[in-house]
């Protein structure tokens, strides 16, 4: 008689990548002021495999104006954040959340101040 082993759901490898409450806690607080400088209208987030994603939009139907991605795999190569543009170049990349969204930042700061 062989015994079968039925493995634990949520065991192994996760079915996808999301972001941790203090990440998402931070990327909510700089989208919150983009909004309130009206700037960002609407965001999406997509949890896939390889990638945890939050994009901010200016209006609904368009492009993202930038992507947070947040990629495990990479983390011990070139870091596992990455800021995104709306054309698909990627604008800073790092090991931290907080440098990588700097520039959006720097951004908000110049439209606050105008």
């Amino acid at each position: 008689m062989s015994a079968v082993v039925t493995p634990f759901p949520g065991s192994g490898r996760p079915n996808q990548v999301a972001f941790e409450r203090p990440e998402l806690m931070r990327i909510l607080d700089l989208y919150g002021r983009m909004v309130a400088a009206g700037h960002w209208k609407d965001y999406a987030i997509d949890f896939g495999r390889e990638a945890a994603t939050f994009s901010a939009f200016r209006r609904t139907a368009e492009r993202p104006e930038f992507r947070i991605e947040k990629r495990p795999a990479l983390r011990h190569r070139q870091g596992m954040w990455a800021l995104v543009g709306e054309h698909g170049a990627v604008l800073k990349r790092g090991q931290d959340l907080g440098p990588v969204l700097a520039p959006v930042e720097r951004k908000l700061m110049k439209l606050v101040e105008d």
